[in-house]
């Protein structure tokens, strides 16, 4: 820091001389004080005096540290301050190397980037990392962005988790993300030392699983036929729509699909990176059918407009949103298809095993709710079954006909 040195004569800093000292044209002006080694005021050549301490740290190096403007800052707070940084410093500390390094320290927004580029992308499943860039975008970097990593307080975040209120579903899996990201901040990357997302409550989401019923399915095959008779929607949308439907496929195992893979003598379909790794999708015969009738060509299955260009999600969103509908079913997903193909495997009489090899799940756990409802439903017609023998052995024939035309109350 070159400049003026007026140190002259021992001067106790005070209003008088602070005020007193007058800037040059060129460089700063030093003031320094007579009763506190390293404590001092400069001046820039814009007039503007601010108060500073100069020190060494433990380890020998030599600091400047900024205590503040004078004006807002009196020679009395500035004193104090400087008094209580000598301390921190005898006890260890580096005021100065601590403020440079909360000035180059990184956001929250480059912490998000950090995890999308060397966990997410290396670690996740495109279909997921997609999610989670998604999520990042949208959720995180604006809400969260622009906080320092370790300035960002449990605080923060559940004030910002609350703003998802009205979007459940997303604003858990914002905060999951962000946990992550966290943890790893903490654990591998050692750039703070908690998580605060830890313990944050989240919201209560309702079920979203539902499956569609035969008549559901007739509406839907009624649009899609029609749309294909019209040419209303993309062939890659319908083909995605009658697969999935047929084999209750994961939508980005079905848009990554490669004639490669399918093999239609043996009636399978083998997926080499599906999401619970690699597994074989059996083919029933309509959904053989529906493949051989498409012009087979080196590539993906389903497509864009061109050939070569994969269908994108927001195209088949999009195409399922006006099918759907035109087949006033206002509250299915195209993941539905998936339900409802296990529901109709469980209620076949298919075993957990066979569902679950069925769909590709790597657990038992996801499979157990479709054999359960399959249970419910032989629970709801062995209740109607003993009702109606125990009234007719009871001799209640009126109940016994309400029974048997399914009135009964």
């Amino acid at each position: 820091m070159a400049g003026a040195d007026k140190r002259g004569d021992a001067t106790k800093i005070s209003k008088r001389t602070v005020d007193g000292l007058q800037p040059e044209t060129d460089r700063d002006v030093f003031l320094w004080d007579s009763q506190l080694p390293g404590f001092g005021v400069r001046c820039r050549p814009s007039g503007a005096k601010s108060y500073f301490l100069k020190y060494r740290t433990k380890g020998g190096r030599q600091r400047w540290h900024t205590l503040g403007l004078h004006g807002p800052l009196t020679p009395e707070m500035a004193r104090a301050m400087a008094l209580r940084e000598i301390a921190a410093v005898a006890d260890g500390a580096d005021p100065s190397g601590d403020k440079r390094k909360k000035r180059l320290e990184k956001t929250v927004a480059e912490l998000a980037d950090r995890y999308v580029r060397e966990h997410v992308e290396v670690h996740n499943k495109p279909s997921t990392a997609a999610e989670v860039k998604r999520i990042v975008e949208k959720r995180i970097k604006p809400g969260l962005g622009q906080h320092k990593i370790t300035d960002l307080t449990r605080a923060d975040i559940k004030a910002w988790h609350q703003t998802t209120s009205r979007t459940p579903y997303e604003g858990n899996r914002a905060l999951a993300y962000l946990s992550k990201m966290l943890s790893l901040a903490c654990k591998e990357w050692e750039l703070r030392d908690t998580n605060p997302c830890i313990g944050i409550k989240r919201f209560p989401e309702k079920g979203r699983e539902r499956f569609f019923s035969d008549a559901e399915l007739t509406k839907i095959g009624e649009v899609v036929a029609a749309a294909e008779a019209a040419k209303t929607e993309l062939p890659g949308c319908l083909i995605t729509i009658r697969l999935l439907a047929m084999t209750g496929m994961r939508l980005g195992e079905v848009l990554s699909l490669c004639w490669q893979d399918v093999d239609l003598g043996y009636r399978v379909i083998r997926l080499a990176d599906a999401k619970g790794g690699s597994r074989t999708v059996s083919l029933g015969p309509a959904a053989v059918a529906l493949l051989a009738g498409i012009a087979r060509e080196d590539g993906l299955v389903v497509h864009g407009i061109d050939p070569k260009t994969p269908l994108s999600v927001n195209v088949i969103e999009k195409a399922w949103s006006r099918l759907r509908a035109k087949a006033g079913i206002a509250d299915g997903r195209l993941h539905d298809f998936r339900h409802t193909a296990g529901t109709f495997a469980a209620l076949s009489g298919a075993n957990a095993f066979m569902v679950r090899d069925l769909l590709g799940h790597k657990t038992m756990a996801m499979t157990s709710r479709y054999v359960e409802r399959a249970a419910d439903l032989t629970r709801a017609t062995a209740d109607s079954v003993s009702s109606r023998v125990a009234a007719a052995l009871d001799g209640r024939s009126a109940e016994v006909t309400r029974l048997a035309h399914g009135k009964a109350g």
